[in-house]
């Protein structure tokens, strides 16, 4: 499972590390096409994770972060030439008039072309509202990340919209259940590893993709090895980030960085 951002020649520097051209883009595509793998959306890994229906052979998903202003143009377009579904996860208060995120400024889509990228072959899922780290907040602060995007996309869209992407990755037990106390059906992190058919239903793997990886990278994932396979159980180092973010959200707010 494949994580994605911008697809753009000139990035804010915030973003430049997550960014490749569409250039590099396109030959990222091609490959997945050569692979022989069959793309899918998330809704069909939640079917075979719930055992509603099984996965075709070599599954492939395309996932895409934040909602940058390339997606409902250039990106969609270069998927559907070639017949690629995706799952698009979106950050509301980033994209609709008038809303607020943590995401530092960048040309983002607007609000009122998600169903045009739907209609492209993009799946809907929510990205939160403002982008916070979901493992720091409080409750009632998570509550209104995971409910107010998820219901303003779903107004949107008229469909419910029952996938979620967290934040950076960021997760922890309480996050995952109140993910699904709120309607998720699946949540995906980063953990930059190969995901599997024995995945964990809210914390799926993705390969964050940068700007660094070359096609020789994206072709090795394809062929499912250059990283490890989830699910696997956090280290001390990820529960040690977590406790030190979380202290110093409560000393100084909620951040966009990690």
């Amino acid at each position: 499972m494949f994580l994605y951002h911008a697809v753009m020649d000139d990035p804010p520097a915030w973003i430049a590390e997550f960014t490749v051209t569409p250039r590099e883009f396109a030959a990222h595509l091609d490959a997945v096409v050569d692979s022989g793998r069959t793309p899918v959306t998330i809704s069909a890994f939640a079917d075979h994770l719930a055992g509603r229906a099984p996965l075709p052979p070599r599954p492939v998903l395309l996932t895409f972060d934040d909602g940058f202003a390339d997606l409902p143009g250039p990106t969609a377009d270069a998927l559907a030439a070639r017949g690629l579904p995706a799952t698009a996860y979106l950050t509301t208060g980033a994209i609709a008039a008038g809303g607020r995120s943590l995401l530092p400024p960048a040309p983002m889509m607007s609000l009122d072309r998600v169903a045009e990228l739907e209609r492209s072959g993009m799946e809907i899922g929510s990205h939160t509202v403002t982008h916070a780290q979901l493992d720091t907040l409080t409750d009632r602060q998570l509550r209104a990340e995971l409910h107010d995007s998820k219901a303003v996309l779903e107004d949107t869209l008229g469909h419910p919209v029952p996938h979620l992407a967290y934040p950076h990755g960021y997760n922890s037990p309480r996050v995952r259940a109140t993910a699904a106390r709120t309607g998720y059906e699946t949540a995906t992190a980063v953990r930059h590893a190969l995901s599997s058919e024995q995945d964990e239903r809210y914390r799926i793997a993705r390969l964050i993709v940068r700007r660094s990886h070359t096609v020789a990278d994206v072709e090795t994932w394809l062929a499912g090895d250059g990283a490890r396979i989830a699910p696997y159980r956090d280290g001390p180092k990820t529960i040690a980030w977590r406790w030190y973010r979380r202290a110093r959200t409560a000393l100084h707010g909620p951040a966009f960085a990690g």
